[in-house]
């Protein structure tokens, strides 16, 4: 079993993860695309986004889905410490076409030490862009040492 590299016993309720920005732009989307295997036009095509009735390409939910589980997992030190993670999609991060991208910020906070013999938290995630919550009922549960 892989467990973190933050103590547990350091760890209270209320034990906040810094705030991280990410910047999300339209070749990150391509890469993202080729990776994932969905090219569905509404991340690409300026166009086709703005028939279907969003102001602009969009940011893959998962793409934005994996930054959050990437800045709780850097906080613990270990990848494999992650036990459970899930999020609602309440908000699309709109990409503009420039070189400036779009602003995804990340934060969390520990919320409940679930259980002393497994060494676990769970933390209650933020995920915003351009001042819009992205991310709801963003939950993770982590494995401390």
């Amino acid at each position: 079993m892989t467990t973190a590299k933050i103590s547990y016993d350091a760890v209270e309720v209320g034990t906040e993860v810094p705030m991280r920005e990410f910047r999300v732009n339209r070749a990150d989307l391509v890469r993202y695309a080729g990776a994932s295997g969905d090219f569905n036009p509404i991340h690409w095509n300026e166009k086709f986004a703005k028939e279907v009735g969003l102001p602009d390409v969009i940011a893959h939910g998962a793409y934005t889905m994996a930054q959050a589980a990437r800045v709780v997992t850097e906080w613990a030190g270990d990848p494999g410490a992650l036990v459970e993670y899930g999020v609602r999609f309440t908000r699309p991060v709109v990409v503009p076409n420039d070189d400036k991208g779009a602003p995804i910020e990340i934060g969390a906070k520990v919320t409940a030490k679930l259980d002393d013999e497994a060494r676990t938290v769970r933390l209650d995630i933020t995920a915003t862009s351009a001042g819009q919550k992205v991310l709801g009922r963003a939950r993770a549960v982590v494995r401390l040492v």
